[in-house]
């Protein structure tokens, strides 16, 4: 028997930026050690203030993560009896509650319910990177398949190398399907039915097709695809973290509700960005510039490129100057 995949975050501090190199072994792997690192991570970025964002690489010199290893689903899965749609539907519920009740889930390392503890924790990692102010790139320097794509899905952005490399979902060629986010994720980036299609038939897309699709946010030769992420990072991590966590919140929860509920959590972000004291600041900051210059600022010549590149208005237009 194969041993299992010791996998590993290598992260590196690059001042309000962390880049984390996924080195999933010589196959370039997702497994438990992988899911594991990456939950510490995302609480370190979400709670320090210093952390604008996150990029994601790997270190495989051809590919980003290759998909899950399949040996951690199989043995996982061989835990626990054949179970219908209504029963796995209540193991992911008993699953829910565990990882919720905070040291329970030590307990559990050799029982059938352990499987679906760790595919909810995987859940519940993304679910937290889509909550969090903190922007996450995945700088995909290879191909992603399986669970490596559903992680660059559960990313904000996704910058791919150009190549003979691909990114998509294969489970359906083994007899499963998608358990990492990829027919809720992969859908809102291209459209229902292109999703449909690639997970029906297991065929990946292209760095050029995903490009098209939007399944991908750039495509760039692989000598520069950590650097373009980099770029991307130091840019929208420079807007205020707590608004970025609102406006994250609402498009990922809200865009996918009916539409009185999406306006329901959209006007109760938008109440606590109003109210916060960032949000003050700004506002009575916008105010001050208005009425020293005579002008709004966003609308003074230049100023507001400036003040995209500078992540908020503060200052931006006194007096005709920024």
């Amino acid at each position: 028997m194969a041993a299992e995949v010791r996998g590993n975050l290598d992260i590196e501090d690059a001042g309000s930026v962390l880049i984390a190199r996924v080195d999933g072994g010589p196959l370039g792997l997702f497994g438990n050690d992988i899911a594991e690192q990456l939950d510490r991570l995302v609480d370190r970025a979400d709670a320090d203030p210093k952390i604008g964002a996150v990029v994601f690489t790997g270190t495989h010199p051809e590919r980003f993560v290759s998909h899950a290893e399949v040996r951690w689903l199989q043995e996982g899965g061989a835990r626990v009896p054949s179970v219908g749609v209504r029963g796995a539907s209540a193991l992911a519920r008993v699953a829910r509650g565990v990882n919720r009740a905070s040291g329970m889930q030590a307990a559990l390392g050799d029982t059938p319910l352990w499987p679906a503890v760790q595919l909810e924790r995987v859940h519940q990692t993304f679910l937290k990177m889509n909550r969090s102010g903190v922007i996450f790139i995945a700088a995909l320097n290879g191909s992603a398949l399986g669970l490596g794509a559903e992680f660059s899905w559960a990313n904000d952005l996704r910058v791919m190398a150009d190549g003979d490399f691909v990114i998509g979902q294969p489970e359906v060629l083994l007899g499963i399907m998608p358990g990492g986010g990829g027919t809720q994720r992969l859908p809102r980036l291209v459209g229902n039915h292109k999703a449909l299609v690639a997970i029906l038939s297991g065929k990946p897309f292209t760095p050029s097709q995903a490009l098209e699709i939007g399944a991908v946010d750039d495509v760039v030769a692989p000598e520069k695809v950590v650097g373009r992420a980099l770029e991307l990072a130091q840019y929208l991590g420079s807007r205020p973290k707590s608004s970025r966590a609102a406006i994250k919140r609402a498009v990922y929860f809200g865009a996918s509700d009916s539409l009185e509920n999406g306006l329901h959590l959209e006007r109760a972000e938008f109440l606590a960005t109003a109210l916060s004291p960032i949000g003050q600041e700004l506002m009575l900051d916008y105010m001050a510039n208005t009425e020293s210059s005579g002008e709004l600022p966003l609308y003074q010549p230049g100023v507001y490129g400036e003040v995209l590149l500078s992540g908020d208005t503060r200052g931006a237009g006194a007096k005709g100057d920024r």
